[in-house]
């Protein structure tokens, strides 16, 4: 497999896809509505990276604050969408190395580290968020995490086991490469 793994024109673009669906991931958890959630009859508790918005018994309507006026609230939106932003970085610069005929590996390596530092990133604004909003905003009722927040930390991990992959695959170069001599095990008599 890995001696022909990346020569197969399909396989190659195996890695830089999975980067693609982590940016895919990581565009719907900052859209999302839904990183927390609180729900006891007949108050109603929605939270985003962005803001939080409660439906008060009787109402319509949302009322909405924001969570920028927050330190933590800042905190956590600015690691997580810079984190995203090495993301899609990291995903052009996959294109590009998987691009080109003969791969650079040590400009693969680069891009796990990259990788590596994204995930740090995400991993620091999904602790400070929870920790902060329970802390200091009123949610009555159970809270339970939501579907945004649960792709937000499925980006993160395949941050995280992109990043091996990344900085795993030029230690295999010549055999990638077909550099060094095959070994066969079975010797004829």
């Amino acid at each position: 497999m890995v001696q022909y793994g990346l020569d197969y024109t399909r396989c190659r673009w195996i890695l830089p896809l999975m980067l693609g669906i982590a940016v895919i991931f990581g565009l719907i958890a900052l859209a999302g509505r839904g990183w927390l959630e609180s729900e006891t009859e007949p108050y109603q508790h929605q939270a985003s990276l962005w803001e939080s918005c409660t439906m008060f018994p009787g109402e319509l309507e949302w009322t909405c604050t924001s969570l920028m006026d927050y330190a933590w609230g800042r905190a956590a939106a600015a690691t997580f969408l810079l984190g995203y932003i090495i993301l899609v970085i990291c995903f052009a610069l996959a294109i590009i190395a998987f691009a080109i005929d003969t791969l650079r590996f040590n400009f693969i390596r680069g891009i796990g580290g990259l990788l590596f530092t994204a995930a740090a990133f995400s991993v620091m604004a999904l602790v400070i968020y929870p920790v902060k909003f329970t802390n200091e905003i009123d949610m009555r009722g159970v809270n339970m995490f939501s579907w945004a927040y649960g792709f937000a930390w499925t980006t993160t991990i395949m941050e995280i086991g992109l990043a091996f992959f990344f900085c795993c695959l030029p230690n295999y170069e010549d055999e990638i490469l077909g550099n060094i001599k095959p070994t066969y095990f079975y010797t004829s008599p």
